[in-house]
């Protein structure tokens, strides 16, 4: 057997949780959730955004997250984030109040509207606690009273697991490492206490033998690394810019060029060519 696909990759992530056929990975997964939150449990689900490969092929920058409705009415969107884009909380407000406000038409009463519940699966450390899990709801600053529980967002943290002392038993700890394990003898391990992890590897060793998975796959993996890299690069960009302005103001100044040039950690040859320009 050849090397087995990152779970982590949103196109797989979406494969195994997302597909019609795996609505029971679905619900092992927000069970997972729910109960290491203390809430409800559900007993089924419809997936809203089935997987569609056409989809995925089409726009490699495209949002691969899972929608779904619980029996209860309640809506659910899975995203796994691998990269700290520095907007995680605007993002998931935007996207958890599309999902919220998209449950009505115009004309409907405000009376219709379910909770709506975002989770959030980080390949990086976010909310400032050591907890893997951490949800969050509305409730009133002084004393917790709770608003609503129409919002509801989880995040889950993949990499403070790695940090804390575990045991299996913990159902969201079972499926956490399923995404971070890198190892088949460690997934075979945790399919073996859990029926839905086995269902999951199923699919991962089935994508994983796929040509045309793997095809996607890559793409994917290439489309994500080019936009990281013009992030970083647009962001050293602009940080060389402010050094540059700020270099300019200290040499009008007239500041020495040796210390502006340690201050705003450009080299004294660039200083020297501001310096230049400025005069």
């Amino acid at each position: 057997m050849g090397e087995l696909l990152s779970p982590k990759v949103d196109f797989v992530f979406k494969r195994i949780f997302g597909a019609e056929e795996n609505q029971d990975v679905l619900i092992s997964f927000l069970n997972a959730v729910f109960e290491d939150a203390g809430q409800p449990l559900i007993a089924s689900v419809e997936i809203l955004n089935p997987f569609l490969e056409k989809d995925a092929l089409s726009d490699k920058m495209s949002v691969l997250d899972v929608k779904a409705r619980t029996e209860s009415g309640i809506l659910v969107n899975v995203e796994i984030q691998l990269r700290d884009r520095r907007d995680m909380e605007k993002r998931t407000l935007f996207y958890w109040s599309k999902l919220f406000q998209g449950q009505l038409q115009e004309g409907d009463s405000y009376r219709q509207l379910y909770k709506a519940v975002t989770v959030n699966v980080l390949d990086f450390d976010y909310v400032p606690t050591d907890r893997y899990h951490s949800t969050f709801h509305l409730r009133e600053d002084a004393t917790a009273l709770l608003l609503t529980d129409l919002l509801e967002v989880h995040f889950v943290e993949l990499r403070k697991l790695k940090a804390q002392s575990v045991g299996l038993e913990r159902r969201l700890v079972r499926w956490m490492l399923f995404l971070t394990t890198k190892t088949r003898e460690g997934l075979e391990e945790l399919a073996m206490q859990e029926p839905a992890i086995q269902k999951a590897l199923t699919t991962l060793e089935f994508l994983s033998q796929d040509e045309r998975a793997r095809q996607l796959y890559e793409e994917r993996q290439k489309a994500l690394m080019t936009y990281s890299a013009d992030v970083e690069g647009a962001r050293e960009e602009g940080e060389h810019q402010r050094a540059v302005s700020a270099a300019r103001k200290m040499l009008l100044a007239e500041m020495d060029v040796k210390q502006i040039a340690e201050f705003v950690d450009l080299s004294v040859d660039e200083v020297e060519a501001i310096r230049r320009s400025v005069n």
